[in-house]
């Protein structure tokens, strides 16, 4: 007879709600990596077009396209929310870095300054919308929005695992390194356990303990990590609380879920 798992703790339990609200979650996530892979419609806080080399510039300029359809989806499918007010500024991005590297960097972080750079704000950013989307399943809709949004996620970490032992200018830390810095402080400020790992492991934590590559991060079975919207919206704000905003998200995320936690 196996042994039951005990319950997770109460702030890393589901929420309740109807699928529509659930599905509207994600137009926070959408509306964020739409406006940092390509700017559409009123311009966010701090967003500028990055030095980025054609490759690149490629790469990204396709997921943007594909941000804009899943706006697009959504919206005909729950009907939409009004974009909240978004910060992508050079400064919200190094602000997160030095959270992320328990440092203040010098000079500051500036993810739009070269292609490395961009990737790795970008690392930031698709993750946290594909574990949102994993917990969102069976919905239809939400299941054709993961396979994408893994996609991308996929295609990021591949960039960067080829530059896995390069040192990032001027910091003398290597790409590997930044990963590994970045999932910690997500799975710090969702405050639920490891959901989040950087592009290099111990072997006990590769796939079937035999890898140390981890460029599509899973959980000890292989299968993708699931976050609540709360933990969501803990990481996008930066403080580790749903219900107290900043971060990229300054003035709180938009729709039901996120409204039903500012009030509290």
């Amino acid at each position: 007879m196996g042994v039951t798992p005990p319950l997770p703790l109460p702030e890393c339990r589901p929420i309740l709600a109807v699928d529509r609200d659930l599905v509207q979650f994600a137009l926070n996530l959408e509306f964020l990596e739409a406006e940092f892979f390509l700017h559409g419609g009123p311009p966010p806080v701090g967003g500028r077009k990055a030095n980025l080399d054609p490759i690149i510039r490629r790469i990204i300029e396709e997921f943007a396209y594909q941000e804009i359809g899943h706006l697009k989806a959504i919206t005909e499918s729950v009907g939409g929310v009004p974009r909240p007010r978004l910060n992508i500024s050079a400064e919200a991005f190094a602000a997160f870095f030095n959270r992320a590297m328990n440092t203040t960097l010098s000079p500051p972080f500036n993810p739009y300054a070269n292609s490395l750079n961009y990737l790795l704000a970008s690392y930031v950013i698709p993750y946290v919308g594909l574990v949102g989307y994993v917990g969102t399943i069976p919905n239809l809709l939400a299941a054709s929005l993961l396979g994408v949004e893994s996609g991308q996620d996929a295609v990021i970490r591949t960039l960067l695992y080829l530059r896995a032992n390069e040192k990032v200018k001027p910091y003398g830390v290597t790409v590997a390194g930044f990963t590994d810095r970045i999932s910690e402080i997500r799975n710090r400020l969702g405050r639920c356990g490891m959901k989040d790992e950087g592009l290099k492991v111990p072997k006990q934590l590769g796939a079937e303990n035999r890898t140390t590559s981890n460029i599509l991060s899973a959980d000890a079975d292989s299968l993708s990590y699931s976050r609540t919207q709360p933990e969501i919206l803990r990481i996008v704000y930066g403080t580790g609380d749903e219900s107290r905003p900043g971060g990229f998200l300054p003035n709180g995320g938009a729709g039901r879920i996120a409204m039903r936690f500012l009030a509290t």
